[in-house]
């Protein structure tokens, strides 16, 4: 099976929930007119990762502007179900594209939010999400961790079997070999890491899952921030997320990307038969495993 895919490298409007969709809605239009199947947007597109945010918080302290600023970037997150997410399906379904778009979720009951990555459809809508199992950092004030249930997840759906992890549980080994486990042929890594390593990285995985990777990350500068959030910034930064989004074969070749430094789309053919081919010499779940010497297993939650 051969399928056209595109990666996401663009700025959101920040922390606006609607003019953000309005803005996916265009990238996805592209990209279908483009040919595209499947397109993978980056980690917390909606509404945009916070970088450089406080929240007004230091150990033993919290201000009230930081929790005001909390409730805004609450109110422009994607609640699920709601009526951005039928509109998001509604995209899918027009333009016959599978999507898979990294969002702040708000949860409705708890007020909580997580940092979640959604799947949808063309056909059957929401499939499923992951939502980030171990924020960050400074994330960890704002992003809760996700509880497990119904993440960690592949999707086999009519343009091969698609799943992934966000940002830095990429670095978590067991969180890995959960999806290895599941046999992706589309392994998705949406980030907000900037890095020069961060390539290395999807190059990694995809020599470890031997399948595709999908790498998405926003591009963002000063002027992206609205003038009320500018305060966070430091005098001299004009670029604060350079991208570096890419697409890598399952022999950890780039086929399109790294792209630094603007907004762009990449598209790139995959021939799935790849996958299988690459399994000849090493294959992590397979022929190149000891359950003698090793055993690994996922609590059922």
């Amino acid at each position: 099976m051969q399928i056209r895919v595109a990666v996401i490298q663009a700025t959101p409007v920040f922390f606006d929930i609607q003019k953000t969709l309005d803005k996916l809605e265009a990238l996805i239009i592209e990209s279908a007119q483009k040919g595209c199947q499947f397109v993978l947007f980056p980690e917390s597109f909606i509404p945009g990762y916070p970088r450089k945010f406080t929240f007004g918080a230091a150990v033993g302290l919290r201000t009230d502007a930081g929790r005001e600023l909390y409730k805004t970037y609450w109110q422009n997150s994607l609640q699920l179900p709601s009526p951005e997410l039928k509109r998001i399906e509604q995209i899918s379904r027009e333009n016959n594209v599978y999507l898979a778009i990294g969002v702040t979720e708000r949860d409705a009951l708890n007020s909580s939010l997580y940092c979640t990555l959604i799947y949808v459809s063309p056909t059957q809508g929401y499939l499923g999400k992951h939502q980030k199992v171990k924020p960050t950092g400074v994330e960890r004030l704002i992003w809760a961790e996700g509880t497990g249930k119904d993440s960690l997840r592949v999707f086999d759906t009519e343009i091969g079997r698609m799943g992934g992890l966000i940002c830095w549980e990429n670095y978590m080994p067991l969180a890995r070999m959960r999806i290895y486990q599941q046999a992706p042929q589309l392994y998705l890594a949406p980030t907000a890491d900037a890095r020069p390593t961060w390539p290395a990285t999807l190059q990694h995985i995809a020599c470890e899952a031997r399948c595709y990777v999908l790498g998405s990350n926003q591009f963002f500068s000063r002027t992206d921030y609205p003038e009320a959030y500018q305060e966070f910034l430091d005098e001299d930064e004009t670029i604060l997320c350079r991208g570096g989004s890419a697409i890598v074969s399952p022999q950890g070749e780039f086929i399109a990307g790294p792209l630094w430094d603007q907004e762009g789309i990449l598209i790139a053919d995959l021939d799935l038969d790849e996958v299988l081919k690459s399994k000849l010499d090493f294959d992590v779940i397979g022929h190149y495993t000891r359950p003698d010497l090793f055993d690994f297993n996922v609590n059922k939650l």
